[in-house]
């Protein structure tokens, strides 16, 4: 799909300087821009692509004054990072702009669908299954019994969603994700052996919800996981039994959150950081990568190592563990001089 620099200066209420007719079908990053392609210049250190690119059309903050000629056609707007960030999401859309339901795929009489939906080839919707309008459901997708998918969801290939669970609107399922399998219940034995303890709850994701490729979120124990609104979760996450998330909180990849802890809101999780079970953490947290939570944290919190320390503590101890052997040294100088 090809579009007019005027068409897009239109979409980002933006000013055209150069041709309005010049067409682009394709983005570009600005040191790669090639004729036919659109791109943008929002930080100073790739201002000097902007004179060598052969990018058709570049977006630019409208402060930004060419110091030469240049080729391209630009569109200056208040903010260009925004702007193109805009340009992505609407690109997104119309790339995705999927309906109807392919064949095979297999969808139970007694389930449910609103308008304008897609399901793709060899899909699996169980009994009972509840999907509203716009929803997309990719090939090779499994929605289980009784699930709710809200209004303008997208559920990528290869996603799972077991049998109960909730998904609100505006929501994004990435590919290899699933939801609702059993949390990690066992009760020891006599002998040693594990016994399963059903796990009968479920999942349950509010609206506008991110979840990265291969994250899982298991079903509760009783009652149900949920995730709030707006959370964001990268790949490879794991999301334990009775887990609760707060609204708007972010957590980075490979980060796994043991059972029945609470989470606040607006909290940001760094990668590969390990959360114990039935703890709380307070909203507005702030967490560095790599850390392992064992105790309750308050609000506001921000927080890294393992155990995790506040932050500049953090930061004062380990300039010490850095000069340790210089430490040690001098003790053992101080030492032998008592000798001598």
């Amino acid at each position: 799909m090809k579009f007019t620099a005027q068409q897009i200066a239109d979409i980002l209420e933006g000013e055209v300087v150069g041709n309005p007719d010049v067409e682009v079908s394709r983005l570009s990053k600005i040191e790669e821009g090639t004729e036919g392609s659109l791109t943008f210049l929002a930080n100073p250190k790739y201002t000097s692509y902007i004179y060598s690119t052969k990018a058709s059309i570049a977006i630019v903050n409208k402060v930004f004054d060419p110091e030469v000629d240049i080729e391209t056609t630009l569109i200056k707007v208040d903010d260009a990072y925004k702007s193109f960030s805009k340009l992505l999401e609407y690109y997104n859309q119309i790339k995705n702009v999927k309906t109807g339901i392919e064949s095979p795929a297999f969808i139970s009489d007694s389930a449910r669908h609103g308008e304008d939906v897609y399901i793709g080839a060899f899909s699996y919707i169980g009994e009972n299954v509840n999907i509203g309008s716009n929803v997309k459901i990719y090939p090779n997708a499994y929605i289980g019994d009784n699930v709710v998918i809200d209004d303008y969801t997208v559920i990528f290939s290869g996603a799972k969603i077991y049998s109960d669970c909730i998904i609100g609107k505006h929501c994004v399922i990435n590919s290899g994700v699933i939801i609702g399998a059993d949390g990690f219940g066992y009760a020891p034995t006599e002998k040693g052996q594990y016994n399963k303890v059903p796990q009968i709850g479920n999942v349950i994701i509010e609206d506008f919800v991110e979840v990265g490729a291969a994250t899982t979120i298991d079903r509760a124990t009783l009652g149900s996981t949920i995730i709030r609104s707006g959370v964001k979760l990268d790949n490879q996450i794991q999301i334990a039994h009775n887990v609760e998330i707060g609204k708007n909180t972010v957590i980075a990849a490979q980060t796994g959150v043991a059972g029945s802890t609470k989470i606040g809101e607006n909290c940001q999780i760094g990668g590969q950081v390990g959360i114990v079970g039935h703890i709380t953490i307070g909203s507005n947290v702030k967490i560095q990568a790599q850390s392992g939570i064992g105790r309750n944290v308050k609000d506001n919190e921000v927080l890294q190592g393992s155990p995790a320390l506040p932050y500049a503590d953090f930061n004062k101890s380990y300039v010490h563990f850095k000069n340790l052997p210089k430490i040690v040294r001098n003790i053992n100088d101080l030492e032998k001089s008592k000798w001598e």
